[in-house]
This record gives structure tokens, sequence and C-alpha cells, in this order.
């Protein structure tokens, strides 16, 4: 008779298992606070590139499990998962806090002379050693429910009291994340990394982002659009990904 532990479940990181067909990968890390479910409006692929959402612990599926105390918590359980997905051209993407989480990941990969991602694609944040920043860190639970609120009506749907407490909390978890995230002397990264910024963008502006140069063999690239834009991937958005995911290295 098989246990129940051996009946259990692996944690589920991705929504979906990838497909044998992907000429490459780019494994996608929800915005803090929201879980994979946030990439609903990116296609399953772009061109010839698959977009594979991550789901962390602590929110959607995964609401009972305890969210990652940091970053490096993050990466350290997320990696092993991955790494029978990483077979062919990969890359990180991350928005905001969880870019930052995108980059911790290859750093970890690097670190483990595991698979290097062929890029690495970080989206309106501030580099590693310019950090902690970002508006969030100062709020209170009561002003971090506005904000989630907000994001919820962003995706589309309607805040229910139960359930936006709930995301709350690992809203407060994750930035207490990015706050503890102080990283003086980044690893640089040997794959490329591709800093996204949005023109409408009042959070972090373009001039704010040089400093992830320190981290790799970095472009710069200012999109049309605001902090939001990325939720409905614009052509432009989908053009850049498919450049930098299957240039050759």
């Amino acid at each position: 008779m098989t246990s129940p532990a051996r009946r259990r479940r692996a944690p589920r990181w991705l929504l979906r298992d990838p497909s044998p067909d992907s000429a490459a990968r780019l494994f996608c890390l929800p915005y803090s606070g929201c879980g994979a479910s946030m990439f609903h409006r990116w296609p399953r692929f772009i061109g010839d590139l698959e977009i594979c959402p991550v789901q962390p612990p602590g929110r959607e599926n995964r609401i009972r499990e305890p969210a990652p105390a940091t970053y490096q918590d993050l990466a350290g359980a997320l990696i092993p998962t991955l790494r029978p997905h990483l077979d062919r051209p990969f890359g990180f993407f991350g928005h905001c806090g969880s870019a930052l989480a995108a980059y911790e990941v290859a750093a970890q990969l690097v670190a483990a002379c595991g698979p290097i991602p062929r890029c690495v694609v970080v989206s309106s944040e501030v580099a590693p050693q310019d950090g902690p920043y970002g508006r969030f860190l100062s709020m209170n639970r009561a002003e971090l429910t506005v904000e989630m609120a907000a994001i919820v009506r962003h995706l589309g749907g309607t805040p229910v009291p139960d359930l936006l407490d709930l995301a709350v909390t690992t809203l407060a978890t994750d930035v207490a994340a990015n706050a503890a995230y102080v990283v003086p002397d980044p690893t640089r990264l040997p794959g490329r990394v591709l800093a996204l910024s949005w023109t409408d963008d009042a959070d972090v502006r373009p001039e704010q982002m040089k400093g992830w140069d320190r981290c790799g063999d970095t472009r710069f690239v200012t999109l049309p659009g605001g902090h939001f834009t990325f939720l409905d991937p614009p052509d432009v958005l989908r053009d850049v990904l498919l450049t930098e995911l299957l240039a050759p290295s």
C-alpha cells in the first residue's frame, strides 16, 4: 500500500508543465502579493518562446503554504523544481519587487554552477545594490490594503474582503523580503540583463535603473506605458522578449 507521504503531490511551482516543443522558456515571477494568474493575459507562446508563470507559496492554489521570508529562500526552493526544465535557452522575468527575486534565482544558479539563464528581464525596479527602494516599504497594513485592492482591479477582479485580507498578508511578507534584500556587491551574471522601464511609470524612472549594468551585460529599454502596462503585454514588449531570449548568446 502506498503511504500518505508518497501519495502527497510535490508543490506546484508552475501553472502547467512546460512544452517539449518550445525553443526557449521565460519563467515569470509574479508581482508582490500576487500569484501566477496575473499573467493570464499573456499568451502561452510568443513565437517559439514559451511563457511559464511561476506560482510561489502563499497565494492562490498555494495559499495555505507560508510565503518565503526572503528572496534567497524563494530562489533556493524554486531552483530544484526548475532544473529539469532548464534544458534549452531560458530566462527569468520579474516586475518591481519580483525583478529582484528573478535576479536572485539567476545568481544562485551561477553560484551553483548550474544552467545559466540567457537573459534576466527586470522591469520597473532598481538594481540590488541600490535598494531597498519603493513606495510599499513605508506603508502600514491599511495602506497596503488600498494598494492590493487597486492591483486586484488592474488584474480585472473585484476585491473580496476575506480574500483581500489574505492577499495583503502575502503582500506584507513580500514587502518585508524586499526590505531585507540588501546586496551591496551583486553577482555579475554571465548572461544578459534586460532592464525595462516605462515612459509613464512614476514609481521607478528610467534613470533609477542604471545600476543594473553592474549585474551583467545590460541592455536598457524604455517602453511606452505605465507601471501596470506589462499585465497585458503590448507588441513592443513581446518583440523585445522574443529578441532577447532567442538571440545567440
